[in-house]
């Protein structure tokens, strides 16, 4: 079955540059599983946002510095945790534009997103902290409480297993069974893109990769450009 018989345009148009962002951000940690550059972080995110994001900054770095004896699903908690904190607020408020797909240091500097931005920011959070991409999957669902297309993270302890969901609209992990009001649409990462019939399963779609928009993307996820909001959210 075509992802287009499933999707509208306008949804299928957005899946695609996330998927983009994805596999750029897969296709660097594959290469070369780089360090984060903590310093330069902070002085962009102090520039770009002010005091308050670099506060926020140095937060999310120590949330990683701090893990290294945690187990998997202690590490799903914290980040969870961490970044449900951050408000949620529609792009076309906060960006101007009816699809942006906020870095994970974009999110944290402005202090929120919607659940793209959410779900985005726990994944590379995880990635970084050693989570291998296979375990993950960013997941398109329909939510039945606000009657919206939703997105969240997706964690699979074993390829087989239900997985657990990290979500804005609901604190706690849970596994995708307790999640009654989700209905699975679509999932990927780094690598795959997979069509979901059932909870916890998936019919694999074909490879996630896209390099179309190379540049524009490149720019986005470089700590030293950072786009800034139409609204601000620091109260």
């Amino acid at each position: 079955m075509r992802l287009s018989c499933i999707l509208t345009a306008r949804l299928s148009r957005a899946v695609q540059v996330l998927i983009v962002t994805i596999g750029l951000w897969g296709m660097l940690y594959a290469k070369s599983e780089p360090e984060l550059d903590g310093q330069s972080i902070l002085a962009s995110l102090e520039k770009s946002y002010g005091k308050r994001a670099q506060k926020r900054g140095k937060a999310w770095l120590k949330l990683m510095k701090t893990q290294g004896e945690n187990t998997e699903l202690e590490k799903l908690n914290k980040v969870n945790r961490f970044f449900n904190l951050f408000h949620f607020i529609d792009d076309i408020k906060l960006w101007g534009s009816e699809n942006y797909w906020a870095s994970p240091l974009e999110f944290i500097g402005v202090n929120g997103g919607d659940c793209e931005d959410f779900a985005i920011a726990k994944y590379f959070t995880l990635r970084e902290l050693g989570i291998a991409d296979e375990k993950m999957r960013i997941t398109m669902v329909k939510a039945a409480n606000i009657r919206k297309y939703h997105m969240v993270l997706a964690y699979y302890q074993t390829p087989g297993a239900v997985p657990l969901i990290l979500d804005n609209l609901d604190g706690a992990v849970k596994t995708a069974d307790k999640r009654k009001d989700l209905i699975p649409v679509y999932s990927f990462n780094a690598s795959q893109l997979w069509l979901n019939k059932e909870k916890g399963k998936g019919l694999l779609s074909g490879k996630a990769s896209r390099l179309t928009l190379w540049r524009d993307l490149r720019q986005r996820i470089s700590a030293a450009t950072l786009k800034q909001p139409k609204l601000k959210l620091e109260f």
